[in-house]
């Protein structure tokens, strides 16, 4: 037996120095087990908390994790490359073959530190076992075990009775074994994991076994039970799980919900990794009331633009009396041909005007009418822009007299004439089509140089505007109709647009803050022509609000465009505090009409010389209420036309209450009088209320009953969900019926750690009318 100088150094003052020299060190530091037996069992352990979700769950933005830090490890504490640094209270070296260290002995590779009460290393270094309250740690994890054995020839490493916590992560648990050959693989035995925290471990998963075969991509789990309050509450005899970064195939989680329309609604996804740029997403969907659901998702990722279609399928509803198939349809795409040149394409489909109703969509909601049909090129420079494109829709509900532009194209030019001066060129080429036969079509070219004079200053802008209107109709069947087979309508506009901007230091509420005036007036004219003889293919009217009145056109599309002799009156005023935030806005705009307007069809009935007042406030009434309102009213009458009102208490994130009202005058024949209130609010530490409700005051009822209860812990929750609200569906003519409710309620666990989304926030958004912030101050 020899005593090393080490030892001699250790039993005096100084730790045992670094050894590099000899075989029996480097050996040991240069083999990949250590670094291979992290890995593989982080990746293992891993993927059984989150099976094969990673890659489709986005974010977590709303839960937060234990508030016990995560344990950290720094790289700065290993060794570099091809050494090792043992320390120990006593080294003995036995001929040259075995090296025996006692009293907490510390080895340092360049991938991980073992600590231990006694180390033995022989064979060369080939062999390694360390025992006594042992402790295992690298970049990735730490594991506590009574022993670890370690074979460098064989690649085998065994650590025996163990307790792991990862790295970063509040993932921890324990396993009986976890040993790694390097022909077998991985394989733990009894092995538990938990994003809870030590001693309250809510929720748990225990396996029996889990094993990583060499040269294979997937681990086996067997006998796994999912513990909740340390009750079983699910089993599986086996199932398999990816074992590396990139996304695999496999199950995500189920979704369950319950309603009046479709009974128990259990949807299982599932997930299919067909290639590293495409993949698709299964989702069986078994509804009580009417059937078995097929729904698939396909995604298609290339260097130059992304695709995806979506398919689903319910053949034989059995909700409904002819037990007809159901179908929806979705193909998007986007890309990129060169720099300057994008295509698009967005064509979806539905088989009758209920099915959003009835069964739901993850792309329209069930007030919406239309369904895009679209497809084109597009072309983007600093002076030019152009579009190519098919616009279709499938409609919703009785709306036959939809015009598609087959084809639509569109060009813009700005190009700089001078110093002074700028030109504007906008054109556009369309045809209007219809499904229904005895509707007007149309071929329409428009031509629209501008001439603008800009002035712009910070203490305020001049524009000056002169534009030259072209358009040519060539309308086919006509027949009994006032418009005219060919129509070339030429109009020109002018606009004079000012605006000044004053600032003034102010003292508002004992804050100093800046005051701010901004008034505008823009003066337009238009040429008159009469427009009877055109047809409706795109024209509908735009809302009036403040910013509304000064943009000069009251049309969506070509087919109207109104006359015009006004003077345009606008005043906004600011408060912004010190830290350049908006406290207080206010904006007022009215028109003034010069000459009566003889486009009929723009202001039917309105004998006013002056359009109604429009006006909008946002104001941050202190750090916890927030206001905002806009309103129009007829100032001839003094009748609001048009008006909403938001005023919410915010305490902190989840501690709010919303009131809300909507009120219209005359939409579509009918008027618009809802009110609506919004809260979310913890009952205690871990449980949290969110309601709302929305009432219809002039038909004086509910249109929607919101609640939903969560139970929330540091690494699990389960939310509760119920809710009533109008169906909105269509009887067999098209019309939407106002009478009809449908009622669910909906459960779903939430794993913190494992994927899941964010809690209060999504019950918040759900729903017919969902939570926005009721302010758009900066």
């Amino acid at each position: 037996m020899k005593t090393t100088r080490a030892n001699r150094l250790v039993n005096h003052t100084e730790p045992s120095g670094v050894y590099g020299a000899g075989s029996l060190w480097r050996s040991v530091g240069k083999s990949p087990v250590v670094l291979a037996a992290a890995a593989g069992v982080v990746i293992a352990l891993t993927h059984l908390s989150s099976w094969a979700q990673q890659e489709r769950s986005e974010p977590d933005g709303g839960i937060q994790l234990c508030e016990s830090a995560p344990i950290t490890f720094s790289s700065e504490s290993l060794m570099p490359e091809g050494h090792i640094k043992v320390q120990a209270e006593r080294t003995e070296i036995i001929n040259k073959q075995l090296a025996l260290f006692s009293g907490n002995v510390d080895i340092t590779s360049s991938q991980a530190i073992i600590h231990a009460q006694n180390a033995q290393i022989d064979q060369l270094g080939g062999q390694l076992q360390a025992e006594g309250n042992v402790t295992y740690q690298d970049p990735q994890m730490q594991v506590k075990s009574d022993r670890i054995s370690l074979e460098s020839a064989d690649q085998r490493l065994q650590m025996v009775n163990t307790d792991y916590q990862l790295m970063g992560f509040n993932g921890h648990g324990a396993a009986e074994e976890i040993l790694l050959d390097a022909e077998s693989g991985l394989s733990l035995s009894d092995v538990s994991f938990t994003t809870c925290p030590l001693g309250g471990e809510d929720w748990k998963i225990q396996a029996s076994e889990i094993s990583i075969r060499k040269g294979t991509y997937w681990g086996q789990a067997r006998n796994t039970r999912f513990y909740l309050g340390g009750v079983p509450v699910f089993y599986l005899p086996y199932f398999a799980f990816p074992v590396s970064n990139q996304r695999q195939t496999g199950l995500l989680f189920p979704e369950i919900t319950s309603s009046s329309s479709t009974g128990l609604d259990y949807t299982q996804p599932f997930y299919w990794n067909i290639a590293p740029n495409y993949d698709m997403t299964l989702s069986p969907r078994l509804m009580t009331n009417r059937g078995i659901q097929l729904k698939t998702e396909f995604r298609y990722l290339s260097e130059s633009g992304s695709s995806q279609i979506n398919l689903e399928y319910l053949p034989n509803d059995q909700d409904l009396n002819a037990n007809v198939d159901r179908y929806f349809y979705r193909v998007y795409h986007r890309g990129q041909i060169n720099q300057n040149w994008l295509f698009g394409v967005d064509v979806n489909g539905i088989s009758d005007d209920n099915y959003i109703v009835d069964l739901g969509s993850d792309f329209y909601n069930r007030a919406d009418t239309h369904l895009y049909r679209t497809a084109g090129i597009h072309y983007f420079s600093d002076d030019l822009t152009f579009s190519f494109r098919a616009r279709d829709f499938d409609t919703i509900g009785d709306h036959p007299g939809t015009y598609r532009a087959l084809p639509e194209a569109q060009l813009s030019y700005v190009s700089d004439l001078g110093s002074w001066v700028e030109l504007k060129l906008d054109s556009e080429l369309a045809y209007f089509d219809t499904a229904t036969a005895q509707k007007p079509t149309a071929l329409r070219w428009h031509f629209a140089p501008t001439l603008v004079i800009p002035y712009r200053k910070p203490w305020g802008e001049l524009s000056a505007e002169a534009s030259l209107l072209n358009t040519y109709y060539r309308q086919d069947n006509i027949e009994g109709t006032e418009l005219e087979e060919e129509v070339n309508r030429t109009l020109g506009q002018a606009r004079l647009f000012g605006a000044l901007y004053f600032e003034r230091a102010q003292n508002w509420f004992g804050r100093d803050s800046t005051w701010t005036m901004e008034p505008k007036i823009q003066y337009l004219y238009t040429s008159y022509e009469d427009q009877s003889n055109i047809g409706l293919y795109d024209s509908t009217p735009l809302r009036t609000d403040v910013e509304g009145l000064f943009r000069g056109r009251e049309f969506t599309g070509l087919d109207r465009i109104s006359d015009n002799n006004q003077l345009t009156f606008g005043l906004t005023t600011r408060m912004i505090d010190d830290a350049n935030r908006e406290q207080f806005v206010l904006s007022l705009g009215q028109i003034f009409y010069l000459d009566d307007n003889r486009v009929t069809a723009t202001r039917e009935g309105e004998q006013s010389n002056r359009s109604a007042l429009a006006a909008e406030l946002d104001w941050r009434v202190s750090h916890r209420w927030y206001a905002h309102s806009d309103v129009q009213i007829t100032t001839d009458t003094d009748k609001v036309e048009r008006s909403s009102l938001s005023l919410e208490y915010r305490l902190e994130a989840q501690k709010l209450v919303q009131l809300t009202h909507r009120y219209v005058r005359n939409l579509s024949g009918e008027t618009i009088d809802q009110v609506g209130l919004s809260a979310s609010w913890p009952i205690s530490e871990n449980w949290l209320w969110v309601g709302r409700t929305y009432r219809d005051r002039e038909r004086n009822r509910s249109i929607e009953n919101y609640v939903g209860l969560q139970y929330e812990s540091c690494c699990w929750a389960i939310r509760v969900v119920a809710q009533r609200h109008l169906s909105n569906r269509y009887d067999t003519g098209g019309d939407q019926s106002t009478n009809e409710f449908d009622t669910g309620i909906s459960l779903q666990f939430i794993f913190k750690g494992m994927g899941s989304r964010s809690s209060n926030r999504a019950m918040l958004e759900d729903g017919m009318f969902g939570y926005r912030q009721p302010y758009s101050l900066n």
